[in-house]
Formats: C-alpha cells, structure tokens, sequence
C-alpha cells in the first residue's frame, strides 16, 4: 500500500491523545465515500484490550542495554515497534500502540541515554517512501514527543540489521548523530529536535529516489567517551558506510568538523554492518558483502586499535573452506575489555554461530556447539521439528553491560537469552529460552472465531498459523501437516465446525510441489493434506463439510478497461466430496470468481461476478453453477477485486442464517437477505473495508457486526448492534497499533469481543469493560 506524507510540525504523543495520521490512498477513497453518508449514530464503546500471546514471531534486528541502569533494555523490531524491558512484569512492554501512524512501527535504530535511564531515542519510519521522526521520550517510553525528519529511513527494508545509526554524545548530551541511508551524517544538537547533514562528511548519500536497494548509506556511528569533557562534545567519532566505494570506515577527530578515511581498513567488496568500542579504545567491526539480512556469502571480523591505528583480522573461522556467509550481530562486555561475541549471518549449512573471545580475537569458542534450547514458553519455534532451531538473521547480538553472562541474541523468529554465557569458558552447556514475553511481532493474515473448540484459528505470515485454545499461552505448536509459510485463509463448515480447511503457501524448505491446502475434522487442532489435480490456494467448504472447492489464485489483469491487478482462477476450480479422493471440475464459475458457501444451507455456494455486478450460484455443492440476476449492486465490482489473496474477500455469508449475504465494496456495504436477489445498501456512516460476525447482542438473533473501516480520515475498529445501520467505535487513541489491520473475527460465543490482525504487532482482542 503507498502512503502518502500529512503535514505535521513537533508533535506530542502522550496515552490518550490522537497525534498525527497518516492517511493511504485507499482511506483516502473510502474517505470521499463515507463523507457522502450521514451517519444516524457514531458513538465510542469502553473496551479493553489485549494481544493473543504467541511470543515474538517476527524479525527484532537488535538489543539494546541501558548503561546507565541495571535491568533496563529496549527491543527494535522491523514493522512492530518498540519494546521496553520491565524487569517488576518480567515482560517486555510495546512502547508505541497510541500512534497512529503506521510508518513510525519500522524500527532503525535505538540510543538509551547512557546517563539519565528516563530518556530514550528511537528512529522510526519503515520505508524510504513513508514518512520519519525521531521519537524521544523522558519517561522510558510511556509518552513520545515526534520530531518529522526531511530525511528518509528504512526499518523494514534490506539492512535493516546494521546499526546502530543513532548515537547520543556521552560527553554532551544534546547532540546526536544519525547515520542515514540515503542522506548521509544528520547532527542534532538540540535533543533530536532539528536535523543538519553534517556537509564535511565526504559521503552525502544518494538520495531514497537514486539509491540501489543494496545501497543503505551509514551502518553504524561510534562515538568515543574518551575523546571528551562534560559539556563539551566528544572529538572522535567513527562511521561506518555500506555504499560502494574503496573506503568504508571514517574517522573525526575535531567533533566532526573534518573528516578522514581510516588507513589500512580491509578490501572494498566487505562492508562494515556493526561496530562497538572498548574500553581499551579498540574498535570491533563485523563486516559483510551484503548488508543483510538475506543474501551475503563472505565477511570477517577486524579489530582496529584506535590508538595505535593497528588492523588485525581476528574473523573466527578462515581458510578457503569456511562455509558460506558473513557475519553480523556484535557486542563488546563492558566489564571485560577484550570479551566480544559476534554471529554469523547466512550460514545456512550447517547454521549460523555465536562465537565469544576473551582475548580479543587471538581464540575464539563456539557458543552453538555448547547450547541448548529450552522453548517451552513458545513452543512454535519447534516447526514441527523435535528440536528448536539455533536461529537465522543473527543481526542483533548484546551482553549486559551489568552483567557478562547475560546476552541475547535474535533471529528471524524470536530473541534468545542466557544468564549462562561464562559456562562456555569452561566449555559447559549454554541454555537459551526466547526472551519475548510480551512479543507480539507478526503479521496476521487472517482469522476464525469457531462456534465451538478452540475460540481463535490464525493464519501469519512466515510461521504458519495456530489454534489459539488459551488466548494467554503461545499455542503447543503450529499448523502443520503441512507447515506453510504463509496461512492465507481459513474457513468452516458452518453447521459442522469441527470441519476446517486452510489454505497458503509452500514454507521455503519444503519439497517444490509441496501441497498449498489442508483439513482438519478436530477444529483445526490436527491436518491431513488435499491434492488437487491442479496447484490451489485457496478452499472453502460447504455448510455441512462435505464438499471442499479448491481454486488456483494468480494474480493478473480482470480486463482492458480495469484498473485492478486479479487474485483471479486461472486454472479450473475442483470439487471434492470424498476428502479429496476424487475430485471433479465446476463448471459455469467465472474467471476472477472466488466461491464462498451458505453457512446454513449445505448444497448452496455463491460467487460474485465482478465485471457484470453479479452473482453466480450452485445448488449442486459447488459442482455447476448459474447466473443469478441481482439488484442493488454497484453497476461494477472492478475496483473491489483483491490484489492479493491475504485480502478479505468481498462477499461474506452470515453465520447462522440461510441465504444472509453481505457485499463490501468501495461504494459502500451492500446487504442480502435472500440469497442474493436483492441486496440494499446499509446507510451506517463509516466506510467498512473489513468486515465480520460475533455473537448476537442480548435480546436479538442476529450476529454483531464488526468491522475495520474509515470515518472521515479515522481508520478504526468499529462494533453494530443493529445491522450496520450505526456504529460504535471500540478502539481509541490507547490502541492504534499504527491503524495496522489487516483482518478481524468476531467471537459467535462471546458478545462484544474482537479479534484483531496487525501488521507487525501480532493478534489484538478486545472486549467490553465490565
């Protein structure tokens, strides 16, 4: 989704106050909709929310300590925020659920004052062409004042792993640096308020619109608290740069105002991704021949000793036979001058390692060899495997500066943690648990309220999907049989809920082939496979779980005339009625049709026809279907079509009642109450771009309403008691999780509550505060 920039000065954030939002092209359309609309009541609901624990799940690129007090450390993630340690919850605490702006949830970089524990700097801005600020807060996160930035960032874009960019002076507080991607060194020396680019640094940056994606300008700035005096600034600083060129490493020894190469420095083709100093003045460096976190095959590990200017490769494993990949994540142990852990990255055979020196690079012990791994609390990181994997994407690797045994590292799934790293001098077993209690960092992609069994089923990105049967304990184990990479859809049978089908995308180190769909006769607790005669994604199941349909969604043009990019069937749909023993071709399905079955009546499915504005029905479990002349509709659909099979489909069908359709399209929401023949469309006052059912209000029989949907410029989460014909708004400025959502159920055995899929910060649920 492009986003386009508001125009917003200094702004202060604080729980409960609405800041700045930044409107997509697509809530701008269903903006100009809903203005036309005279809502008969608009009204806010008390609720409480909380997220559904699965336990990281998503990619934190980095860890950072406070030094200036025990117990204190902040999380970085690429799309979900930041989180702060609280060592009283033992739980790690989101920081950024009151901002609303999407953006701000990609994370660059992180810079813990290292005096005063209240104050904290965050880069924030996901990509190149959204906006960015630097977020500072004076009370560890609980409130943020954002400060926009003319400059651009990237947190969820390639090398988002290096860092850190942003560092305070320790010798003057009031000036930070920022190391940019595309617009070279930023100088703040009021606090993060106003940015300058420093002119004397000799890389200037190529700007976010000139710049290869391999291109992300400074990695890392060091500054060095030896070099300088309270209130005056520090003298030496050292930056890192990623862009091409012979030289990578720079140096100042003025405070900035001029600038060198660093002599000696190793070959062009490694690029410096992270660097930490010592006490003892000796600069760390890993280096790469990519910035990550995907494609790099060689890199090194230097030391450079600032006073003496020595370089010396002390890269733990070298020879021509060293296996393929770089290296990454780095921290240096404040206490033990020489005592370094590095990782590698992209080792893929036989894994990535954790390697400690206490020599400073002349030795090094392998820290993988000696661990294991007790996932107990997230038993999702098994992936149905006997064993949990050591970890991928080793961009982010810390040592307590309070405590040397205490280091974590993260991964592309979750962040480990020991207290035991010392019991590797002694070449004794390490044990990591996932350090994420209070993680949510996924992307959800779709969810199911049954009416019976587990009350929540998920469909992520990257880690399959669960069967939520305690909302308070990550899930016993993934979907698996098969695993999927993605879980795109799910749906049941409406009279028989015990059926489930899913379907999604192949995980990336199964077999090519590997089938894209499953069912489940437990509630989705446990998965057999489905093999149709032609590679499918997507599946539904009729009312009464007999009849499984199976389409093949691809992504191409609806029409000459069309604007929209089709999740379209281009292959043959198929019915099975045997558990995909046997399957038979639909016939009288249109292309770009995606069946949905009556939730009531078991033979009955239904297809919209978007060019023509219509219907298309089977009465027959899906096997032949026939064009139903529909009224009320949009004169077209083309516009409503998905792009993506992530997205919700427009035509719904209501639990519990036969022939009930629902229609959510740009022009508005449309609904039936006779099998399509008729629809009419529902005056409510917000624009509704998803939309589901939960249980019925007390003293009627008809479901809930819940939608994700604009009124005015407000994207939020929006509850109907009366069939859409008014609303109440159920979130507030508490719980904007950057108005990042992507999906929504709702309960049909709770009224009220709510299920909410982000984009980066997991499943939300609410309920109505007793």
């Amino acid at each position: 989704m492009t986003r386009t920039p508001g125009r917003c000065g200094r702004l202060a954030l604080r729980a409960g106050a609405f800041v700045c939002v930044l409107a997509s092209a697509a809530a701008s359309a269903a903006s100009a909709a809903s203005a036309a609309v005279t809502p008969l009541r608009v009204a806010h609901a008390s609720y409480v929310w909380r997220n559904v624990t699965v336990g990281g799940g998503g990619f934190a690129p980095d860890i950072i300590f406070s030094r200036a007090q025990r117990g204190l450390a902040y999380l970085r993630t690429d799309m979900g925020g930041v989180y702060r340690w609280s060592g009283r919850r033992e739980r790690w605490l989101p920081l950024e659920d009151p901002i609303a702006q999407s953006s701000y949830f990609g994370i660059e970089s992180v810079a813990a004052d290292p005096v005063n524990p209240n104050v904290v700097y965050v880069a924030a801005g996901m990509y190149a062409r959204e906006p960015a600020a630097i977020l500072r807060s004076e009370d560890r996160g609980r409130t943020w004042q954002i400060f926009p930035t003319s400059f651009h960032m990237g947190g969820n874009e390639p090398g988002r792993g290096v860092g850190e960019r942003l560092a305070i002076d320790p010798s003057d507080r009031s000036i930070l640096y920022f190391g940019s991607r595309y617009d070279g060194l930023q100088r703040s020396t009021d606090r993060g308020e106003t940015w300058s680019r420093v002119a004397s640094f000799p890389i200037h940056g190529m700007g976010w619109q000139a710049a290869a994606p391999d291109e992300t300008g400074i990695s890392f700035v060091v500054i060095d608290p030896a070099s300088g005096k309270a209130g005056r600034p520090s003298r030496r600083i050292y930056v890192g740069v990623t862009d091409a060129g012979s030289e990578h490493l720079f140096r100042s020894d003025d405070a900035g105002r001029s600038w060198m190469a660093v002599a000696g420095q190793p070959r062009a083709s490694l690029l410096p991704v992270h660097g930490e100093l010592d006490s003892n003045g000796v600069l760390y460096i890993t280096y790469s021949n990519g910035v990550g976190p995907n494609g790099v095959t060689d890199g090194a590990v230097f030391r450079y000793d600032t006073r003496s200017g020595q370089w010396t490769d002390i890269t733990p494993e070298r020879g021509p036979h060293h296996a393929s990949g770089g290296y990454m994540g780095l921290s240096v142990d404040a206490e033990r001058p020489g005592t370094v852990v590095v990782a590698t990255l992209n080792r893929w055979d036989p894994g990535d390692i954790l390697w400690r020196t206490t020599d400073g690079g002349r030795t090094w012990r392998n820290v993988r060899t000696l661990s294991r791994r007790d996932v107990s609390a997230t038993p999702f990181l098994l992936w149905g495997e006997p064993q949990a994997d050591f970890g991928w994407w080793i961009a982010g690797v810390a040592i307590d500066p309070f405590d040397s045994g205490h280091v974590a590292y993260s991964t592309g799934a979750t962040v480990y943690a020991t207290r035991e790293l010392r019991n590797a001098d002694r070449g004794r077993e390490v044990l990591w648990k996932p350090w994420v209690r209070g993680v949510e960092q996924t992307a959800v992609l779709t969810l199911v309220s049954l009416p019976k069994g587990p009350h929540l089923l998920s469909g992520f990105g990257d880690i399959s999907g669960f069967a939520h049967e305690d909302l308070a304990r990550s899930p016993k184990e993934q979907f698996t049989h098969p695993v999927f990479s993605n879980t795109d859809e799910i749906d049941y049978a409406g009279l028989d809920p015990r059926v489930v089908v899913r379907g999604g995308t192949r995980a990336p180190r199964s077999v090519a082939g590997a089938p894209t769909l499953a069912y489940s006769l437990d509630y989705g607790r446990s998965w057999e496979l489905l093999r149709p005669p032609s590679a499918a994604s997507v599946i539904t199941v009729s009312a009464d779980g007999r009849a499984f349909m199976a389409t093949m969604a691809v992504r191409r043009p609806l029409g000459a005339t069309s604007r929209a990019t089709v999740t379209s069937m281009a292959t043959p749909s198929f019915v099975t009625l045997d558990r995909g023993r046997s399957w038979t071709p639909v016939r009288g399905l249109p292309r770009g049709a995606h069946p949905i079955a009556d939730k009531v009546a078991p033979e009955t499915f239904y297809a919209l026809d978007f060019k023509h504005a219509g219907l298309y029905v089977s009465t027959d479990a899906g096997r032949t279907y026939r064009r139903r002349v529909s009224r009320g509709l949009p004169v077209t659909l083309t516009d409503d079509v998905p792009t993506s099979v992530e997205q919700q489909w427009p035509l719904m069908a209501t639990p519990g009642k036969r022939g009930d359709l629902w229609v959510v399209a740009r022009e508005g929401l449309f609904h039936s109450t006779d099998a399509g023949r008729s629809f009419a469309r529902v005056e409510g006052g917000v624009s509704v771009v998803d939309l589901a059912f939960g249980k019925a209000p007390p003293g009627r029989n008809y479901p809930a309403l819940y939608a994700v949907g604009m009124q005015g410029t407000t994207n939020a989460i929006w509850r109907s008691d009366d069939e859409g014909i008014s609303w109440l708004r159920i979130n507030d400025a508490r719980h904007e999780y950057g108005r990042q959502y992507r999906c929504i159920a709702g309960d049909p055995r709770i009224f009220g509550r709510v299920y909410v899929g982000t984009d980066g910060r997991g499943i939300v649920y609410g309920e109505p505060r007793s």
